[in-house]
């Protein structure tokens, strides 16, 4: 079966440490977008998050975001499949995580929210990524006020945790009391929250059916355990050098890393090797 869509998560698969495309990823992202090839976009960052370099970039029409919590066109804006969490669910996970030393954010159609605390400092809950967080998210001082009253709105959720194994305890909880919710996470310190029907296998899934394409036509590559399911359900699952053990395990492949464009010269060796029209 030949490729004819690639599937990409974005932080520490396609993008560089840096946050960029590197000039060699953007010669084979367009080389293959020449060749035929539909490139879709598959993240956990909400389209709001998303760079400007990919979400003008000339070719790339659809993104996957939020882990499949909503799906955009890029040419026109369109959103063109959304779920959200339910508000027995928001309640919930309120209620146990009450008290408990962790920050919130919260996605309301493509726009990142999260507590003022967290926003002013990042690093206090386990997040280096200081730049990223405090240019994306909108900070709200009475958050728990704020998850409330947007209490049916909610694309999803991140709980941002400091502590593995609290993040254990709570992923356990949430499985057990929480329901109709798809949990998964990017990075260690994420917890990431979302209606059950979600995934970024689940949004690829609906691109797809919308191209008329079957899955054995996807390749798909990820770096987070919220890349596995993707993985699995493409006919090449390819899985960064720097990825996760949970990501690897779910890949067909390994490519270099993220900052070797394991992404752009495992594009090209399928581009070489595989009939792409």
């Amino acid at each position: 079966m030949s490729i004819r869509c690639i599937a990409l998560d974005l932080d520490y698969t396609t993008l560089n440490s840096r946050g960029h495309l590197s000039t060699y990823t953007r010669q084979a992202l367009t080389c293959a977008i020449e060749k035929g090839v539909h490139v879709v976009v598959a993240s956990g960052r909400a389209l709001n998050s998303f760079p400007e370099e990919i979400r003008k970039f000339d070719g790339i029409r659809y993104a996957v975001t939020s882990n499949g919590a909503a799906i955009y066109d890029l040419c026109t804006g369109k959103c063109l499949k959304q779920y959200k969490l339910t508000e027995q669910s928001v309640r919930e996970i309120l209620r146990l995580t009450e008290g408990m030393h962790l920050a919130y954010e919260a996605f309301i159609d493509g726009k990142p929210y999260a507590q003022a605390d967290y926003v002013a400092d990042p690093l206090r809950y386990g997040t280096k990524s200081v730049s990223y967080v405090q240019s994306t998210r909108t900070p709200i001082e009475d958050f728990q006020t704020f998850i409330l009253q947007n209490a049916d709105k909610l694309d999803c959720m991140d709980l941002v945790i400091d502590e593995p194994i609290l993040k254990s305890k709570l992923w356990k909880q949430f499985k057990q009391k929480v329901e109709d919710v798809y949990i998964t996470s990017s990075v260690p310190q994420l917890l990431e929250i979302s209606y059950k029907d979600c995934g970024k296998h689940s949004g690829v899934r609906y691109v797809l059916e919308g191209l008329g394409l079957p899955r054995e036509s996807l390749a798909a590559f990820g770096d987070g355990d919220n890349d596995a399911h993707m993985l699995e359900y493409a006919g090449i699952g390819i899985a960064m050098a720097n990825a996760s053990e949970v990501c690897k395990a779910a890949a067909d492949r390994i490519t270099l890393s993220n900052d070797e464009d394991g992404v752009a010269r495992e594009i090209f060796h399928l581009l070489d090797t595989e009939k792409t029209l």
